[in-house]
């Protein structure tokens, strides 16, 4: 008795596969239940936004430590300052930061700072307090 495979294979490149996507919609809505009742939802308050309260009195200093790793040279107005650098750190006038520009280069080790009109290098930077 032969075995008719030529008529299995025809049989078998005929049928299709078919998809159920009733297993993937349910378990997408059994995540979206277990989401739900274990979920939490408040109301954000603004003080909880994770930035800190900035105002006009909140800071006191006139100057503010811009730390880098390896630092080697800071320069003001094309003047040297690198003298002012203390543990690869240097602190930076408020003025500076608010109207003047910092371009910090740190695969360089290089700080360069434009002051606002008026002020000079030497106000511009300080050592460490």
């Amino acid at each position: 008795m032969a075995i008719d495979t030529r008529a299995y294979k025809n049989k078998l490149r005929s049928k299709q596969a078919r998809i159920s996507l009733v297993p993937l919609i349910d378990v997408i809505f059994t995540i979206l239940i277990f989401l739900m009742v274990t979920s939490s939802f408040q109301a954000v308050s603004d003080s909880a936004g994770g930035k800190p309260d900035v105002s006009d009195t909140s800071g006191t200093s006139e100057y503010y430590l811009i730390p880098m790793s390896g630092l080697n040279t800071v320069t003001v107005n094309g003047v040297d300052m690198s003298s002012y650098i203390r543990n690869s750190a240097i602190a930076v006038h408020t003025n500076v930061i608010d109207q003047g520009e910092i371009t910090i280069k740190p695969k360089e080790g290089l700080i360069t700072i434009i002051t606002p009109e008026g002020m000079s290098p030497e106000e511009a930077v300080s050592t460490q307090q």
